[in-house]
């Protein structure tokens, strides 16, 4: 208030001091009793009139006041609305620019008109104006101007943008969030709505129970397609878990932890189950997600479509061109049904085709994030139903050359990080979220068939005829009337655009995750064999060997990848042994595998598993051949390379730094003892631990690390069913062997030669007995 200094006042012809001493003591007289002033706009008319010029409040405060006088209960809202209109004007100008530059920090300095009118009060009174509806007595509630509240909508999103703290206030006042969704129900002032709830709920500290939503069930259903595409963004907000993007950042004591303090479903999984009671919704959101687009032609599609994105930045300035278009249209069409004038209509001539396609893009974008998210919920299995009862994998597999992966130049080949939020265009965050999905769907589920067509799915039978072995009970199972149409399947489609993507582009990660989760599970000879066919294990190799590729994420997808695609396949090692038929080559391979055992230690566990089962498969002459030729198999084979490979497991993680994403290394090492614990050769293995141990001269500090990290196993998995049964599943190994082995290894007799204590000397046991204590 600093600025409301001066020598003598007009409105009370005395000096200034006695006037700031009263307003200044009634506003914070205000604050602390409720009384008395309450907004910058009950200051003296003339006072505010003073001091306007020399504060640079460009008249902000004045017309403020005029709204708040015009806008009194009953009032005729008209002379408000024109009020409302000159400071809209004023304020604009200031988000136009927050949108169209570089985002800029929040504060007085950089936007003051807005400052300002937060500043007067201008956003409670706003606030004010709208809800008032809701405050009468009267059965029929009084209905307010469209465009009146298209505006007070318009500046307080102009105000969260450049105001800090304004976004914050709004979504402390629950009353004010779920009202806002009641005016959803208007067309006319539903994108205004949509894009403040959005930017509201961003910065809200609890989630929203969507079953608080007034009738959100007739709510949801009153919108058309284009409108539950914006919806779709508020959605993600109310249904995705806090952080989800760094999920496997989080250690698994601080998750683990966290789940015992939340033992009942979370808001976001209540908020899942809301949305699927919803009649109709799921089937909606899969007819949005394989419309079809006008497709766009010209040698420039791609980089006109960047251009536009560069400056459409923002949600609500694309939205709000697209509906001015749609609004010019109507207009024209209600004077001329002429087809050519709407084609020829001024603001349709000024909009290009392209941003037609990028406006169904953004949608689409919205739309799978949602459906990838119910998929990874825990009513996956309800959610899976539908999504193939609604035909979505066939509606995809449609686009997918048309829209999803068209032949683009190699402009689009931009890498960036692997998150669902990072900054980029539509166009890359429309596959990334496409890949995503596919991966969400395939993922340890019988409906991954559905990515194939009938021909395909004939192959896969072919293949396990001529193997000698059953088919898959989930291919027979799988309704041909709901797979692929087509002379190629999604997945077919997928491997033929992996292959054309250059080393490091960033969509090759998300490419090899989806192909990788069609093969997780339990292993399929024939789903491996279906791969090799088309060409899968040298496109990885070469990636991997001869590419040159240096992305970390990429090539841990590519491992990952080639431990499914090669587990208990004896072709794919013969295939192997073929295509790295150097020792040059071997070596890069060694070094590549050896650079990041986090990254690589899957590809690890599936060749020990392998050669353990090859080593029980001698009366198979191929077998034989292949493992006495296979490269890869015979450095395995030493137990050196072995135990190399466990003390480096066992060294690179604690049980402070597990995460899900490398806990997969205390998985691969447990493999490596199971095996040898078959042969009784556990005590050798145990042996070379601590002679590793004092050759390294820290005697304890292996052994008792790997000792906390198996407690740690004991707490994880025994009380997760999925989890045991992946285990399980990807190893071919009974989840009992595996608790078995974990409790012999953590055996308390220090006679016993399988008990890790027993390798322990004295005076360096349990240096870390604490750890694991609650």
């Amino acid at each position: 208030m600093a600025t409301l200094l001066g020598s003598e006042s007009p409105c009370t012809g005395g000096k200034r001091r006695n006037c700031r001493s009263n307003i200044i003591t009634k506003f914070t007289a205000s604050k602390i009793t409720g009384q008395g002033f309450s907004q910058g706009t009950q200051l003296p008319t003339c006072l505010l009139q003073e001091r306007d010029k020399r504060a640079k409040w460009n008249g902000i405060p004045t017309v403020l006041q005029k709204l708040y006088e015009s806008s009194h209960p009953n009032s005729d809202l008209s002379h408000a609305h024109s009020f409302l209109k000159v400071l809209s004007s004023q304020l604009s100008v200031e988000a136009m620019s927050f949108v169209t530059e570089d985002r800029k920090t929040a504060q007085e300095s950089t936007f003051p008109n807005t400052h300002t009118f937060d500043l007067f009060g201008g956003v409670d009174l706003l606030v004010e104006i709208l809800m008032r509806p809701t405050l009468t007595m009267q059965k029929k509630k009084p209905k307010m101007n469209d465009d009146l509240v298209k505006d007070c909508l318009s500046v307080l999103y102009n105000c969260c943008i450049c105001t800090e703290g304004v976004t914050k206030s709004l979504a402390a006042r629950d009353d004010f969030v779920l009202f806002l969704f009641t005016l959803m129900t208007n067309k006319k002032t539903f994108l205004q709505t949509a894009t403040l709830i959005e930017d509201i709920l961003g910065v809200k500290k609890e989630m929203i129970h969507l079953e608080g939503i007034p009738n959100l069930s007739g709510l949801v259903q009153s919108f058309d397609q284009q409108q539950l595409a914006n919806f779709c963004r508020i959605l993600s907000v109310t249904i995705s878990e806090p952080d989800v993007g760094n999920d496997d950042k989080h250690t698994l004591l601080a998750k683990n932890a966290q789940q015992k303090r939340n033992a009942i479903p979370s808001r976001a999984e209540v908020n899942q189950v809301t949305l699927l009671n919803i009649p109709g919704f799921i089937e909606r959101l899969c007819k949005l997600a394989t419309r079809k687009v006008s497709e766009a032609t010209g040698a420039n599609f791609l980089q006109e479509l960047e251009d536009w994105y560069t400056w459409l930045d923002n949600a609500l300035v694309l939205d709000a061109l697209m509906q001015m278009a749609t609004e010019e249209a109507e207009q024209s069409s209600t004077e001329s049904s002429d087809e050519s004038s709407l084609a020829t209509s001024p603001l349709r001539h000024r909009l290009p085709q392209s941003m037609k396609t990028v406006h169904e893009i953004m949608y689409k974008v919205e739309v799978m994030y949602v459906l990838c998210v119910l998929l990874m919920g825990r009513q996956r299995n309800q959610v899976h139903k539908m999504l193939a009862d609604f035909r979505l994998i066939p509606g995809l597999n449609n686009l997918f050359d048309k829209l999803i992966w068209r032949k683009y130049t190699a402009s689009n080949h931009v890498v960036h990080g692997q998150n669902e939020n990072c900054d980029c265009s539509p166009e890359i965050s429309f596959k990334i979220q496409f890949l995503r999905l596919l991966q969400s769907f395939s993922d340890h589920h019988e409906n991954k068939y559905l990515l194939l067509n009938s021909q395909e799915l004939n192959e896969l039978s072919a293949i396990s005829m001529k193997a000698n072995i059953p088919e898959v009970e989930a291919l027979v199972n799988t309704d041909r009337s709901l797979v692929c149409d087509g002379k190629k399947g999604l997945l077919t489609r997928l491997l033929a655009v992996m292959k054309r993507e250059p080393p490091d582009s960033s969509f090759r990660f998300w490419q090899a995750r989806a192909v990788e989760s069609f093969l997780r599970g339990a292993t399929s000879y024939a789903d491996q064999m279906f791969l090799l066919k088309r060409g899968l294990l040298e496109h990885i190799l070469f990636c991997i060997i001869d590419s040159g590729c240096t992305s970390r994420d990429v090539l841990q997808s590519y491992f990952d990848l080639l431990g499914e695609l090669m587990k208990f396949n004896i072709d794919a090692f013969k295939r192997f042994n073929k295509y790295v038929n150097t020792p040059e080559k071997f070596q890069t391979f060694l070094t590549q595998i050896n650079s990041s055992l986090v990254d690589s230690n899957m590809l690890v566990r599936c060749i020990v598993l392998s050669l353990d089962r090859f080593e029980s498969q001698t009366e198979d002459v191929k077998v034989v051949e292949v493992l006495s030729e296979c490269c890869l198999l015979s450095y395995m084979a030493k137990v050196e390379s072995r135990l190399t490979f466990l003390f480096r497991l066992i060294t690179i993680i604690n049980v402070q730094t597990l995460t899900q994403e490398n806990v997969s290394c205390l998985n691969t090492s447990l493999v490596i003892l199971m095996l040898a614990r078959r042969k009784a050769k556990l005590p050798f293995y145990l042996n070379a631990l601590r002679e590793k141990e004092y050759a390294e001269k820290y005697p304890g500090c292996l052994l008792n690390n790997f000792h906390n990290l198996l407690r740690f196993w004991q707490r994880h998995y025994l009380n997760k069913d999925k989890d045991s049964t992946c285990l399980e599943n990807s190893s071919c190994i009974p989840f009992s062997y595996w608790k078995e082995t974990v409790s012999v290894l953590l055996g308390p007799d220090r006679t016993s030669l399988c008990a890790i204590g027993s390798y322990i000397d004295e005076p360096f046991m349990d240096l870390d007995r604490d750890l694991l204590e609650d």
